[in-house]
């Protein structure tokens, strides 16, 4: 699936300290700011660590390239579910999502959220090696190692909260910038939040590997890609962003090799959604569809190592991308013909579908589909965004509100239905829905004045509808002011 957003590009500039002060949280009832002052951070609860967790979230919404890809964010959600259900001491529910970046990087901070940089999928060899980041960052959480950071540093004056989240969102996402912003305000405790200790390493180098063990993937993992990286060290001036939050000592590999040998070395068979994240991570987001054409092509001709089948996919989605349908629908094609359940079979073979000018085919290919999984994203959001296609808008309302009705924060589930009601000319739902779409960027000043507009296009019978949306207003508004206190 393919959506080009308004709100990505309105948001695409890296939000600062001051915006972090000046856009409001997310109006909900149940939510609100901690109060955990300016400095003498005491002991961070789980509630509190949580709000903190949302803040975070929506700045990085505001301010990063996430990627909305309902296919690449299945398959890393089922990675993730799978290594937290078999992990010790979890605490709230846990959240992953894709950073469109090519350096090797995953991050994990306050209330169960992990970010993964493309580059990580890229530049695994397998899946267990890909998982046992995973795992890694997972184990930083349970363990509440930036809490535990935040604790230690509660003597320390100059230290804000407000400050230390500008500081963790810049260097989670932009290693260098946060370096940068430490610098300038020459505020080493706050780099300490930054950067894991040693000992941390080592636990989260321990509990994670465990984890990763359990969940059925190969624990030797962890060695091999921690060598990766110390190789990368050798022959580059510049270290991989993961190693400038996770230090890299020789005796940690070296640890790493050890403990490993406490467990049974497992030959996994390869994992062919792990080679098809691989290729579609390649494909639409590394390269120009050009390059990548001739990227696959290239290992196609030299019948390479690699994955053959998740080289066609590949290939084809380059072609696909180019406008090339006669080329990649033979390919496409073949791939949906043998695995018709495959989620990223599925997914091109509705792109191809609508690049045909044929949206009113996928609808009926994705509706009988639907009916089988009725609560699957991928299905879910590709059924309506084939529905829009071909202007069978009321079919796209009532997926998208039944969908959101289950994931009520779904970011491009909420884009469709704006998009869906804009088709419509449903603009009070167009307006409300569109605020809903701005508060997940934390622009709530933005969210009220699209609330605002909704109020112009209600009805004066409909009461009801009014009065609901006045106070969302107020909520909009009150939670701006919760934000100040940061």
């Amino acid at each position: 699936m393919q959506l080009k957003s308004a709100f990505i590009t309105l948001f695409s500039t890296l939000l600062t300290f001051s915006v972090l002060v000046s856009e409001p949280l997310k109006a909900q009832t149940n939510f609100t700011l901690p109060d955990l002052g300016t400095s003498a951070l005491q002991a961070l609860p789980l509630e509190k660590e949580q709000a903190i967790g949302k803040v975070m979230m929506m700045q990085i919404r505001g301010s990063s390239p996430v990627v909305n890809d309902p296919v690449l964010d299945e398959y890393l959600t089922t990675i993730g579910r799978k290594l937290v259900a078999n992990a010790n001491d979890v605490r709230f529910p846990f959240s992953f999502f894709w950073i469109n970046n090519p350096e090797i990087n995953a991050f994990a901070f306050y209330g169960g959220h992990v970010g993964v940089h493309t580059g990580l999928i890229a530049q695994s060899d397998n899946e267990s090696q890909f998982a046992s980041v995973l795992g890694h960052e997972i184990a930083h959480v349970t363990q509440r190692h930036l809490a535990r950071r935040m604790q230690q540093q509660q003597d320390n004056s100059a230290l804000t909260i407000a400050g230390m989240i500008a500081g963790i969102l810049a260097t989670v996402v932009s290693p260098d910038a946060g370096i940068a912003i430490i610098s300038a305000s020459q505020t080493q405790s706050a780099f300490s939040q930054l950067t894991h200790s040693r000992s941390a390493e080592q636990e989260a180098d321990r509990i994670g590997m465990q984890t990763l063990n359990n969940a059925g993937f190969d624990p030797y993992a962890s060695s091999e890609f921690l060598t990766k990286l110390a190789a990368q060290i050798r022959y580059k001036y510049k270290p991989p962003a993961f190693l400038l939050t996770h230090p890299l000592p020789e005796s940690r590999v070296s640890d790493v090799r050890l403990r490993a040998q406490q467990f049974e070395k497992r030959q996994l068979p390869d994992s062919l959604e792990f080679n098809l994240a691989k290729s579609r991570v390649i494909a639409r987001y590394h390269q120009k569809p050009e390059a990548a054409e001739n990227f696959f092509r290239k290992l196609i001709r030299e019948n390479s190592f690699y994955n053959k089948t998740a080289l066609n996919y590949g290939l084809g989605i380059s072609l696909l991308d180019q406008k090339k349908l006669d080329e990649a629908a033979p390919i496409l094609d073949e791939l949906l013909k043998s695995d018709p359940k495959n989620l990223f079979y599925i997914d091109t073979h509705t792109d191809l579908l609508i690049a045909q000018k044929k949206a009113a085919e996928a609808v009926k290919f994705l509706a009988a589909l639907h009916e089988n999984r009725p609560n699957n994203q991928v299905i879910t959001l590709n059924y309506a965004n084939a529905a829009l296609e071909a202007e069978q808008y009321d079919v796209a309302v009532q997926i998208l509100k039944s969908f959101l009705l289950e994931k009520p924060e779904h970011n491009l589930g909420m884009q469709l239905l704006a998009d869906a009601y804009k088709k419509q000319d449903n603009l009070a739902a167009y307006h409300e829905a569109n605020a809903d779409v701005l508060a997940q960027y934390g622009a709530y000043l933005k969210a009220a004045d699209e609330v605002q507009k909704a109020l112009n296009f209600v009805e004066p019978q409909e009461l009801i509808k009014q009065q609901r949306l006045k106070a969302l207003l107020t909520q909009y508004r009150q939670m701006q002011k919760e934000l100040a206190r940061l």
